[in-house]
């Protein structure tokens, strides 16, 4: 491995070793301050520079497989979404790579030839980073990376890396940190390949182990930090939650940019942070609305992808708490995506992992007015009408059919088109589980159009 990459490993354990000097900074800030100000005074500098530190696009370069499961158009599409997440993470996607096979190589994931391939790109292009689809192993990760001699990641670790960019509030980076650890822990021998040569042998009985075992004891320590921190957060969100009292919840799910955040601010008539990048929300907003004069509480939460990595389910078990405590989810779907039935899927699978698949749902298709569909020549006797061909008034035949009319909606939040409709069916949806819960209050909540009759009366 190039002394570039040995300087690089050697920063890394730096930076593990500095961030767990700050955190005992942190955790003792109060008496450090009186006794010690020079040191908080060296601290506050440190932590400016990493807050204010930029981040540069890398020419990235993604690699995926076809394989039985997964022909060549879905790893297209596939490939779409990893470039996107890539550049929301702040790289540049240059080229994409993939290769045919059965199964990956246990080894190095490609084959041989694919590698050289990859390999004499990555030098001639000065490529500093690749990135797999697919999760990697530790092993093959550290494989790969001897050959390319560049920096490698996974699906995995792309995700993290965005989730801790965006984490803004210190709940937020605690849930990040804690799955950054646990995707690390057994990752840790990789860093330090360059201290393989000074393994074993007389005298020289692995030192390179002892600092490895050195980093796990950290990395170890830290996770059960966090573990508790996270405790303790948990338990004052359970309280804050408990202290909502019986009002309804309802709570907005969906995959990520499917315009989750935008509907909240038109129902809301709040300012939630909108991006057109992925996991542009990662803390759970939590607002009063009130439609017709009924009350209900409504979450924004982040949103779901494809293979949303195990430790990040683990970490954002409050913010998913908000999901599994809701009494109606709203599973925005953004139809202009051409693999909106696919999000739909990834979302409903990812709702049945925290066991919140069986709760009244209603289906909120967004973006019709960008949506496009392929059109068929009348001349054309060849190709095949396909999903992709589907016209929204067809789109809204199936899915009404597959939901019911009343559990399929398709609107516009942006525009607001077919808004009223939305704001009828959800305050019919509320009011049923609020006279559900007190009955003796249905008659403050009369159905939606005797609400506007009455409104417009009062006016």
């Amino acid at each position: 491995m190039s002394s570039k990459f040995n300087k690089n490993y050697e920063c890394f354990r730096i930076i593990l070793f500095f961030n767990y000097f700050l955190q005992r900074i942190r955790d003792n800030w109060k008496i450090l301050s009186t006794h010690h100000p020079e040191i908080i005074s060296f601290a506050s500098e440190i932590l400016f520079m990493l807050e204010k530190e930029k981040i540069q696009f890398e020419k990235t370069v993604i690699v995926g497989i076809v394989t039985q499961k997964q022909d060549e158009e879905k790893l297209t599409e596939y490939l779409d979404e990893l470039e996107f997440l890539t550049f929301t993470a702040g790289g540049e996607v240059v080229k994409r790579f993939f290769q045919k096979m059965e199964r990956p190589n246990p080894k190095t994931f490609l084959g041989t030839g694919k590698m050289e391939e990859i390999n004499l790109y990555v030098k001639e292009h000065s490529i500093s980073t690749v990135i797999f689809d697919d999760e990697l192993s530790p092993s093959q990760q550290k494989n790969i990376t001897k050959i390319l001699d560049c920096k490698v990641l996974d699906r995995t670790n792309l995700i993290l890396d965005i989730f801790a960019q965006r984490a803004e509030t210190s709940y937020a980076r605690t849930q990040v940190e804690l799955a950054q650890c646990q995707y690390l822990l057994p990752r840790l021998s990789g860093m330090w390949t360059h201290l393989e040569r000074q393994k074993g042998g007389i005298g020289m009985r692995g030192p390179g182990e002892t600092e490895i075992e050195t980093d796990r004891r950290i990395v170890r320590d830290r996770i059960a930090l966090l573990k508790d921190k996270i405790k303790v957060i948990d338990k004052q969100m359970s309280v804050q939650r408990g202290n909502r009292g019986a009002m309804v919840r309802v709570a907005l799910v969906g995959y990520t940019n499917v315009g989750k955040s935008t509907l909240m601010n038109v129902i809301s008539k709040s300012d939630v942070f909108v991006e057109n990048k992925l996991f542009a929300t990662l803390d759970t907003t939590v607002r009063k609305v009130v439609i017709k004069n009924l009350p209900f509480l409504l979450s924004d939460t982040v949103g779901f992808i494809r293979k949303l990595p195990t430790q990040l389910v683990d970490s954002f078990k409050s913010t998913l708490d908000e999901v599994r405590e809701a009494d109606l989810l709203l599973h925005v779907v953004d139809i202009s995506h051409p693999d909106f039935e696919d999000h739909i899927e990834s979302v409903n699978q990812t709702l049945l992992d925290i066991k919140s698949n069986d709760k009244p749902t209603i289906m909120v298709f967004n973006k019709i007015d960008a949506y496009k569909h392929l059109t068929i020549d009348e001349d054309d006797l060849i190709t095949e009408k396909t999903h992709r061909h589907y016209t929204l008034d067809e789109w809204k035949d199936t899915w009404m059919s597959n939901v019911g009319a009343e559990n399929a909606l398709f609107i516009s939040a942006v525009n607001k088109e077919n808004f009223e409709a939305f704001r009828e069916r959800v305050y019919e949806a509320v009011r049923e589980i609020h006279i559900t819960r007190f009955p003796y209050n249905k008659f403050l909540y009369p159905d939606y159009k005797d609400a506007v009759e009455k409104e417009d009366n009062d006016e």
